[in-house]
């Protein structure tokens, strides 16, 4: 009778894949908490300590770490190993579910302490998986509570295939090099940085078809960005790029939002009550840009939003899914080639970036917006007025997505906001403010104006309130911001310092 040791902390779907287990004739051994779930859910399992005949100790310190777990997991399928487990009273163990304390999450929280830190750190967890992995010749791993129907389909089908624990046995061992990193980190900052990163996929080619590239997950057998593609053709070294700095973008607002990326950067960004109100008001910011590019949607993309894309050439779309008549409306010979990006949530993993430079690296935290303790001031004699607030607030999240020197004309459109003209990527603000004003036209009057850093002469400002720009808003900080200040306040315009700058290079 097959044998199977359960010790798991995120016990998803751990009821049910024992229920499976035992349906299979299995034999279920469980840690306390681990065994008290599975009887509570009336399956039969024995307890290790009951196993082992030794009680967990030290406070549950000590629970799997016994000759009796791991000399079970360890055995070579040979007759002597078989002999010694044997008469020492013990038997081969077949399949191990484990996975770790949340170390990584603990010490993420403010104002964690080193003890409950150390009482995080994962040791009985840690010792079974690599000890099933060492022994995946025999023993299937699985740390990975995704991989429980997986498994269970090939038990059933007769049992798990020699390239199946192979996989698996690679996927502990990643999880333990990361865990491990990640507590020497902790304890250490000053220590060496290591990253972990495995191949997704090999691209047709990178930035320029000379170039060779690979797409690498820092999550074993991961999707691009974490999702599942659904339909079109395979995605780019640009795709990629583009999708991201999109998604970023849109899972940065709480309304439903759409933004458009053309070459890493937004063209269109729009918040409504209705997806497709949104999805319209991002496309007219820059119709011509948005031939060819990316779109990111925080919400699930129905129906409606897709028939509203009508002729235009999309590259891909992400979103949190897509209502079933999305994806009938996306199959039609114009749109069948573009791909389809299934999100799983809109978390930001990790809160890192990294990036290569000439024999080295950078590493730095993403900007996720205004730090908590941000004070905004109003410097200009007029305050803003509510509609212009509103406004304020959407252009100013907008423009930390965009290249610098950021500017983002936007106003208040279809019950929402929505970006009416975006300049960016210049060496100098005044000409991103020309670009964004050309793009804007008419509907650059009475909108508003959001830099992401300060003006350092007053000559933006002008061009900005030339164009009908009437509320700016800027981190401040420049030695000529009282001469900003006197060209808004001669425009009548209202100004808004934040005090924090958003460069995006």
């Amino acid at each position: 009778m097959p044998r199977a040791v359960l010790s798991v902390h995120d016990k998803t779907g751990l009821v049910e894949f024992a229920q499976g287990l035992t349906a299979l004739g299995w034999t279920l051994i469980a840690s306390g908490g681990t065994a008290k779930l599975l009887s509570e859910n009336n399956l039969l399992v024995t307890e290790v300590a009951d196993y082992t005949g030794s009680p967990e100790i030290l406070g549950g310190r000590v629970k799997t770490l016994h000759p009796a777990i791991h000399g079970g997991l360890l055995a070579r399928p040979t007759e002597a190993d078989r002999a010694e487990l044997i008469k020492l009273g013990w038997d081969t163990l077949d399949l191990v579910a484990v996975n770790l304390y949340p170390f990584e999450q603990t010490v993420a929280k403010p104002g964690v302490t080193l003890a409950e830190a150390i009482e995080n750190i994962d040791i009985g967890g840690v010792t079974l998986i690599r000890a099933a992995a060492k022994n995946h010749e025999r023993v299937t791993l699985v740390c990975d509570p995704a991989d429980y129907p997986a498994v269970l389909a090939e038990l059933r089908s007769g049992k798990v295939t020699a390239e199946t624990r192979r996989r698996l046995a690679v996927k502990g061992f990643a999880a333990t090099a990361r865990y491990d990193t990640a507590i020497s980190s902790y304890l250490a900052p000053d220590r060496p940085l290591i990253v972990s990163a495995y191949p997704v996929q090999t691209l047709r080619y990178g930035e320029n078809p000379h170039q060779s590239a690979t797409f690498y997950s820092f999550e074993p057998g991961a999707g691009p960005l974490g999702g599942q593609i659904f339909q079109g053709k395979e995605l780019s070294y640009n795709n990629l790029l583009d999708l991201d700095a999109a998604w970023k973008a849109a899972v940065s607002f709480e309304k439903p939002t759409i933004v458009i990326v053309k070459h890493l950067s937004p063209c269109g960004i729009a918040s409504a009550p209705v997806l497709a109100d949104a999805y319209r008001a991002a496309f007219e910011c820059d119709p011509v840009s948005a031939f060819g590019g990316v779109i990111a949607s925080n919400r699930p993309l129905d129906g409606a939003t897709a028939e509203a894309l009508g002729d235009l050439f999309v590259e891909c779309i992400a979103a949190t899914g897509f209502t079933d008549e999305a994806r009938a409306a996306l199959r039609v010979a114009k749109k069948k080639n573009c791909r389809l990006l299934d999100m799983p949530d809109t978390t930001i993993e990790p809160r890192y970036e990294l990036r290569s430079l000439t024999r080295g690296l950078l590493r730095q935290d993403v900007d996720m917006g205004d730090p908590a303790s941000t004070a905004w001031k109003v410097a200009s004699k007029r305050q803003p007025t509510d509609e212009e607030w509103t406004a304020l607030r959407f252009a100013w999240k907008a423009c930390q997505h965009v290249k610098s020197n950021a500017i983002v004309f936007a106003r208040a459109v279809a019950g929402g906001e929505a970006t009416v003209g975006i300049g960016g990527g210049q060496p100098n603000r005044v000409d991103c403010v020309r670009s964004a004003a050309e793009r804007a036209g008419e509907k650059a009057k009475g909108a508003v104006a959001a830099s992401d850093a300060f003006f350092p002469f007053p000559d933006a400002v002008e061009v900005a309130a030339k164009a009908g720009i009437t509320a700016v808003i800027h981190p401040g900080g420049s030695v000529r911001d009282a001469d900003s200040l006197a060209a808004a306040d001669a425009a009548g315009m209202a100004m808004v310092v934040t005090g924090v700058r958003h460069f995006r290079h």
